[in-house]
């Protein structure tokens, strides 16, 4: 199987209370979603987290299933993360470079063929509600 995630974060008056979201979909059918909120850190911080977290869940309950994804797509609107993990920005914040540095050995871990897009904001709402919910908006 082929696994879509969307994934987002978000902070209050950046840096603040922060959040992340992700929902992860096995064709059109959603098999997952988590929110959650993170203390203070700064919108890409919880952009990183949200990735972070999808992909821990991804490595730690779907491999150790009995299903197999074959490969994910991680879909969101932070298109400074997702240059920076496709390789075509330097991560230069020092806040940044550790949780750059695990999604590179988390992508190791699961050894699957991984592709990031970037999608506007209004094509990646769902992720967005959860942010909001977990902030109490």
């Amino acid at each position: 199987m082929n696994l879509t995630i969307y994934t987002d974060g978000g902070s209050l008056n950046n840096p603040g209370q922060a959040a992340y979201g992700f929902l992860i979909y096995d064709g059109k059918k959603q098999v997952y979603t988590q929110n959650e909120r993170i203390g203070i850190a700064s919108n890409n911080v919880a952009e990183y987290t949200a990735l972070i977290r999808a992909l821990e869940f991804v490595r730690d309950t779907i491999q150790k299933s009995k299903v197999s994804a074959k490969g994910l797509l991680i879909i969101s609107d932070s298109l400074l993360m997702v240059n920076q993990v496709n390789g075509l920005y330097k991560v230069k914040n020092v806040d940044i470079k550790p949780l750059h540095s695990k999604i590179k050995m988390l992508e190791m871990e699961l050894g699957l063929p991984i592709s990031y897009k970037h999608v506007l904001r209004d094509k990646n709402t769902e992720a967005d509600a959860l942010v909001k919910e977990a902030l109490g908006k």
